[in-house]
């Protein structure tokens, strides 16, 4: 019995456990209820698997979705543009308004007409009278056909009546609206002596009906290539005068009239202006100047045009934000031009940008801070980057932006970085390759970058200690994340990153071993590609060529270095510098051991020699200091005139390594980007055989003329 126990126990042990295992989860799945009294199921099941955790039960895996890090920016963006017709916004023109129709271009084209006109005119009549003819000739065989037409045309005449007297109560709408056609029709030969008559008019006389015409010549010009109403612009010198003349005018013509200053464009000012007695009557002409300069910002490419047209726009922004949807339509054309277009383009279109967020109330800040960071991070995602000083030029737009209103933008930085802390914890937790993935990528990368300058630029003015903090221990968690040597761009952003918060807030952030880290890898061995140079600002992680080159340890060690004395030139007045620098220095003299390269070797020792002298200048300083340890306030203002006065040695020992920084950005590497680094790879990677000679190695010759004598040989 003893031994049937045992074996039974063993059988117990092996297969009982997993069957009670697999009772529990189906009855976990069956014990629900359905819900009572309106409850929700969602909140049913998230009262379950919360009071599972605490249970200690086995519950489910997170999920593995990736959230997208411009989810934060979704919030408060609206995106209610009105999709009125473009073709809407035709001004009915005065009468008598001068028109130059003496000039002969229009009277040519005229005669032209008439002539076409009165040909078709003609044969129409003939063809009429052909029928008439036939008709007759029917009247007169067939008396029957003829009573027949008699009853047909008094019942026209019935039906007709009854049409005019069921709508007689809208005569007017259709006289209205068949003016309108007419007008519309009615094309005009625009010239510019026409064009110099009115803005002579305008100018001088400040003619109303002059400015309409302007407002459907420019609107014409605005829609040049799409469509044609109203006017027909002769010429390109035309086209250009009427584009400039507009612009430039338009703004100043309705500030007069609503008795506006220039210098008046705010939230109060657009409110004011609504409750004008003359808006209601002057509205159509505003809105078809704003309707029209839209139109202009999505049709024309030229750089030139486009940054002139910002540049008033920006000068008459208290029209467009009077149409609350056409202002959305205006933030999503500029935002496009700012994160798309050159340098000067982009500047005049973040000034419209800023301009808008600044001046007329939270609300559109809240959308242009949306749309430039989505912009931001929607052009981050690509696998390269070829210009980055025109990212960085984004990212400090952004971070301009964000400074308008600190305490709206710190609320969305929490946020975002709790979207890129999610991230990380997924890819710590699940080794999951999309996340991991995720983490080194520019998207990652530029908003945290954002995130970084925009806590560095305002913690000395306000309470931002609880996301200075957040931020710092995500950052050291990715600089952990990625350990080998393909990561060390990655990791030299992580880097300058603490680096910048640190000297911003003045909290000391310990860098050193990470940079020492980086200092410590050694090249395993060098090829063919050693002389090809890159520049670690524009890559994230490394090819695994670049490895074996020995252009790929000097960039590491330069840039590794310059982080170093970064940090150091943080702290080389402080009262403790000469406890901070202890490690690193035993750290520096072990690299200097190891490295092998005479050229490093002379950076490392260097290095070490400026820091041991500035711990000697601090330490003198020290001894002879007159205070204790524990007087806080004499320890902050110590060697406060020196550091006014930049007298430290290792001051001077920085500004060094910033200018060899700089002349190796610019001519060291001549601002190659990846793609054509990775193209020299390709082609250093060929082999390259030169034809030999038989008398430059006279041994193989010799080998190969005996093998030659064997093989004829019998």
């Amino acid at each position: 019995m003893g031994k049937l126990g045992k074996k039974a126990r063993k059988f117990a042990k092996k297969h009982l456990q997993s069957v009670l295992k697999q009772r529990r989860k189906t009855k976990a799945l069956f014990k629900r209820k359905a819900p009572k009294n309106g409850q929700n199921d969602s909140e049913e099941e998230t009262v379950d698997d919360y009071a599972g955790t605490f249970n200690g039960r086995n519950s489910e895996p997170e999920s593995t979705v990736i959230t997208s890090l411009d989810a934060a920016f979704t919030e408060n963006e609206t995106d209610g543009i009105a999709l009125a017709s473009d073709s809407d916004g035709y001004l009915s023109e005065d009468p008598s308004c001068p028109y130059s129709a003496e000039s002969e271009t229009e009277k040519t084209l005229e005669d032209t007409i008439v002539t076409v006109y009165s040909a078709q005119n003609n044969k129409i009549h003939s063809d009429l009278a052909a029928l008439k003819k036939k008709l007759d000739r029917l009247r007169k065989k067939d008396p029957g056909f003829n009573n027949f037409l008699e009853s047909f045309k008094s019942m026209a005449e019935t039906i007709q009546n009854d049409d005019s007297c069921s709508d007689e109560g809208d005569s007017s709408d259709h006289e209205e609206r068949g003016e309108d056609d007419l007008a519309k029709d009615k094309e005009k030969i625009l010239s510019n002596q026409v064009f110099v008559t009115w803005s002579r008019m305008v100018k001088e006389d400040n003619s109303q009906s002059a400015f309409v015409g302007l407002l459907n010549a420019y609107r014409t010009a605005c829609h040049y290539g799409v469509e044609s109403v109203g006017h027909i612009i002769d010429s390109s010198e035309t086209f250009c005068n009427i584009l400039i003349f507009t612009l430039s005018n338009a703004d100043d013509v309705f500030r007069g009239i609503f008795q506006i200053s220039s210098s008046n464009s705010k939230k109060e000012t657009v409110e004011k202006l609504q409750k004008n007695s003359k808006w209601k009557s002057m509205k159509s002409l505003v809105k078809s100047f704003v309707r029209s300069t839209l139109f202009l910002l999505d049709q024309i490419t030229d750089s030139e045009i486009l940054t002139f047209a910002m540049a008033r726009i920006q000068a008459s922004l208290i029209f467009f934000v009077a149409f609350p949807s056409l202002v959305q339509r205006l933030l999503k054309a500029t935002v496009h031009l700012w994160a798309t277009s050159g340098r000067v383009l982009s500047s005049a279109s973040f000034l419209v940008i800023r301009d808008v967020a600044a001046m007329f109330g939270s609300d559109h800040f809240d959308t242009c801070l949306a749309k430039t960071s989505r912009s931001l991070l929607s052009r981050s995602r690509v696998t390269e980057i070829t210009d980055i000083e025109h990212m960085q030029f984004l990212r400090d737009s952004v971070v301009e932006l964000c400074c308008l209103d600190v305490q709206k933008s710190s609320v969305k930085a929490v946020s975002s970085l709790s979207q890129c802390a999610k991230i990380f914890s997924l890819a710590t937790q699940t080794k999951e390759k999309e996340a991991v993935k995720k983490i080194c990528s520019w998207e990652y990368v530029n908003c945290v970058d954002m995130w970084v300058r925009f806590i560095s630029a305002n913690i000395r003015d306000f309470d931002l200690q609880s996301l200075f903090f957040m931020t710092v221990k995500l950052i050291n968690g990715v600089a952990h994340m990625f350990p080998g040597p393909r990561y060390l761009p990655l990791r030299l952003k992580s880097i300058e990153w603490l680096n910048c918060l640190s000297s911003s807030s003045g909290t000391f952030i310990p860098v050193a071993s990470l940079v020492l880290d980086i200092l410590e890898y050694k090249v395993v061995g060098e090829g063919r590609k050693a002389q090809i140079a890159f520049d670690t600002g524009s890559v994230l992680k490394l090819p695994k060529h670049y490895l074996k080159s020995k252009s790929f340890q000097d960039e590491c060690f330069q840039s590794a270095v310059k982080q170093l004395a970064f940090h150091f030139s943080q702290w080389c007045y402080h009262i403790s510098f000469p406890d901070l620098a202890t490690i690193p220095l035993i750290r520096l003299r072990m690299i200097l051991d190891i490295t092998t390269l005479e050229s490093l070797r002379r950076i490392v020792k260097r290095m070490i020699d400026q820091v041991e002298q500035n711990v000697d200048f601090v330490q003198k300083k020290r001894e002879d200091a007159p205070f204790s340890p524990l007087d806080h306030l004499s320890a902050d203002s110590f060697l406060q005139l020196e550091k006014s006065r930049l007298n430290s040695p290792f001051t001077q020992y920085y500004r060094s390594v910033l200018d060899k920084a700089c002349e190796r950005k610019l001519h060291k590497f001549d601002k190659k980007s990846l793609p054509e680094l990775k193209t020299s790879i390709k082609n250093a990677a060929k082999p390259k055989r030169k034809p030999v000679a038989a008398e430059d190695h006279p041994a193989e010759n010799g080998m190969v003329n005996s093998k030659r004598k064997r093989k004829g040989s019998p």
